[in-house]
Formats: structure tokens, C-alpha cells, sequence
């Protein structure tokens, strides 16, 4: 049906290869597997330090994370947590099951969608007990000044790393040759941090995601709450390390599959060359679109460190039917989305959460094209051909 596809999965026989061997295993739910996941995803969140002290626990998704983040910190009823206006409903839905109240915070201008701090800080009050942030698209929010808010105001930090894994943040930003030491990777500033890995993401496993913390009595919680509460693994079980088990605290099954596992293990390795691709690709995109007065493009001067690049968003013109672009496009048989409906206009949310006016107009205005690591610059031009006549149709 597509010309161009929104998304595709950068899979090869290496993928199958590691399903092949955990299904020859004859162990298919958490294990060794995993472990070793878990590792070298610490290992390279921390840029390789010998002394890496952060926390790793895979988990079924980015939603399983953010939840046992926020059950861990002992988030409840009456307290209120800081989100992100512009993101997927998955922020707000596990504040709401923590039995907490969401306060949206808006984004920053037209060009910078990451969540303002200053909004943030306009936001809190006696009854904040954390701020969860989105690095949309794989850009980092203005980390310096986050990190700095939320310890005067003694409140939690939960980083939503759904976009970024690979990404980081340059302090001093807008300096040029930044040395390693002045950069740090997305996930690891917050008390919390939690990563996708589902289809559309830069690392695929189909569902999936990490929980991160370098909190040592936080990681244990965490390790509760993802499996029952339970005090030995089913694994160690199985090998016959342990006859029984205890229960300490009541906990969920929040567990990823071996599968998984070894399928973000090929991609891991995978990770950082699919980025690159994915950065030329998005150069590619500047250059085709940069001349067409109908759209804007956000994050086009971006110097707060290494993107991503998740997702190639623009922003239309207020002239312009959305609708009508996305339905012309399609018959072309260019593939599109919407990265994110308002959750102002959500059922669930409809009079519980506030206005934020920037996030919501970029909510009625944004597009996502296509964009992944196997793209060619030839889909790119039948995308931005495409997007320029139905923007052209709709003056």
C-alpha cells in the first residue's frame, strides 16, 4: 500500500539468529538473557566508565517504567506530578494509576517543543512531589536548568526517554567541541529514567523497555515491583539455586521476555550507526524543506547536544487542513502521523488538566513523516514532493 513507509525495522539475520538461540534454549521469560541486556545497557548509558554505578532492569515497556517509577518514589493520592503537555497519553495514564494528579507543562516556542522550565516552575506547589519531562523526538530538554529547579524544590525527577536512547546533553550548550567529559547521556540525570523499545523506536524489540536509576534502595523497589514482589527470580528457580521464595512488598508482572531481550541486545550494538543514518537522513529532510514557507521545522538549530532524531515532525501553517494534507499524501502512498494529540482533548482528561496553549497548537498542527534508518534520500524526496504539493493545494 506505501510508497513510503512511516517506519521500518532495521532487522537481519542477526535478530533471528538470537531468537533462534533463546527459543533453542527452551527458557523463554527473563534470564541470562536479559542480564546481559540490562548491562550493556548500563555500560552504555555510561559511556563505557569502569566505575558505572547505574541501575538497569528491562522491562515489558516504556509504560511499565514510568509506572514502577512512580510507585517506587511512593507517588500517590494527593500528590501532584509535573508532565510534559506534548507527549504520548502513557505520562498522564500512570499518574492517574498512581492515583495522582497531572499538571501539564507547556513547551518552550514554536521551535523548541521540549517542556519549558520556567512553565515548570510556574507549575509547582505544595502538593508537587515530582516533574517527568519528555525529550521529544530525541532532542534533550534543558537539562541544566531542570536538574537545578527540582532540587530547589526538593521534587523528583522521572526522565521519559521513549525518543532518545543514544542521545545526550552538552552542558555549556551553544560552545562548539565539546569534549566527552562535558556531555552526559538522556537517563541518566533524573532519579528515574525510562526507555522504549517498541516497534517504532530506535531500538526494536517489538514491546519492551528499561527502567534506570543509580538510586541503590530505589533499584530494589524497583526489582519488587516488577515481578510480584517476589524475593527469587523464577530462573534461579528453575537452575535450582533456590527450592522457595519470599514475598516482601506486593508487586506487579512487569517483566520482559528472553526474546526481547536478546532482541535489544542486537540492536544496542546496532544503535549508534542507525543514529547516524538517521542524522543524515534528517539533514537531508532540512534541505528539502527549508524553503517551503507552509512549514516550520523545530529543533532546526538545535545545540544542546546529540539528538536522536526518533521522529522527523514539522509544523504546518495555520492556513493549512491538516486533514487534507495527510489524506493526499496517503494517496501517494506516503505514509504519515500525528506526534501528539492533545490530551486536553482526550475523553479521559477533558476539564481534569490545564491549558497550555504552544503544546496545543502544535498538537492541531504538527505532521510526522517518515523517517528511519534504512530510508534512502530518494523516499525523501517522494515525501517532500509529495508534502509540497498538498501543502501546495491547500493555498
Amino acid at each position: 500500500m506505501w510508497q513510503v513507509q512511516l517506519h521500518k525495522i532495521n532487522y537481519d539475520e542477526r535478530e533471528y539468529q538470537a531468537v533462534r538461540e533463546v527459543l533453542d534454549s527452551g527458557w523463554l521469560t527473563m534470564s541470562q538473557k536479559t542480564s546481559d541486556f540490562e548491562a550493556a545497557f548500563s555500560v552504555f548509558l555510561e559511556h563505557d566508565k569502569k566505575d558505572a554505578s547505574l541501575g538497569c532492569l528491562a522491562v515489558s515497556s516504556c509504560t511499565a517504567a514510568l509506572h514502577m517509577a512512580l510507585l517506587a518514589l511512593d507517588i500517590k493520592k494527593g500528590d501532584e506530578v509535573i508532565t510534559p503537555a506534548l507527549t504520548f497519553i502513557a505520562a498522564q495514564n500512570v499518574v492517574e494509576m498512581a492515583g495522582a494528579e497531572n499538571v501539564l507543562a507547556d513547551i518552550s516556542s514554536m521551535d523548541d517543543w521540549s517542556v519549558d522550565p520556567d512553565d515548570i516552575e510556574t507549575r509547582i506547589t505544595p502538593k508537587t512531589k515530582a516533574v517527568m519531562i519528555v525529550h521529544y523526538a530525541g532532542f534533550a530538554c534543558d537539562m541544566e536548568r531542570i536538574t537545578a529547579l527540582c532540587k530547589k524544590h526538593n521534587l523528583f525527577l522521572i526522565e521519559d526517554c521513549a525518543h532518545s536512547p543514544g542521545a545526550d546533553y552538552a552542558f555549556c550548550y551553544g560552545k562548539q567541541n565539546h569534549s566527552d567529559s562535558q556531555r552526559q547521556s538522556l537517563g541518566t540525570f533524573g532519579d528515574a529514567a525510562a526507555f522504549s523499545f517498541f516497534a517504532n523506536k530506535n531500538i526494536i524489540t517489538g514491546e519492551g523497555g528499561m527502567v534506570v536509576t543509580r538510586n541503590a534502595e530505589l533499584l530494589s523497589k524497583l526489582k519488587g515491583l516488577r515481578s510480584h514482589g517476589m524475593t527469587v527470580p523464577s530462573f534461579d528457580r528453575f537452575k535450582g539455586r533456590a527450592v522457595s521464595y519470599d514475598v516482601n512488598s506486593p508487586g506487579l508482572n512487569y517483566r520482559i521476555h528472553e526474546m526481547g531481550s536478546a532482541l535489544g541486545l542486537v540492536q544496542l550494538q546496532k544503535l549508534e550507526e542507525a543514529n547516524k543514518k538517521r542524522k543524515k537522513l534528517v539533514e537531508h529532510y532540512y534541505k528539502r524543506l527549508d524553503g517551503l514557507a507552509e512549514i516550520s521545522i523545530p529543533y532546526r538549530h538545535f545545540s544542546r547536544g546529540t539528538p536522536s532524531y526518533h521522529i522527523m515532525p514539522v509544523l504546518l501553517s495555520g492556513s493549512i487542513d491538516r486533514t487534507r494534507v495527510i489524506e493526499a499524501m496517503k494517496q501517494d502512498g506516503v505514509q504519515t502521523s500525528i506526534h501528539y494529540p492533545a490530551i486536553q482533548g482526550f475523553n479521559a482528561y477533558k476539564n481534569k488538566v490545564n491549558t497550555t496553549p504552544k503544546a496545543e497548537y502544535v498538537c492541531a498542527h504538527e505532521l510526522t513523516l517518515p523517517l528511519y534508518p534504512d530510508m534512502t534520500e530518494e523516499e525523501i524526496n517522494i515525501v517532500c514532493d509529495s508534502l509540497a504539493r498538498a501543502v501546495g493545494s491547500e493555498e
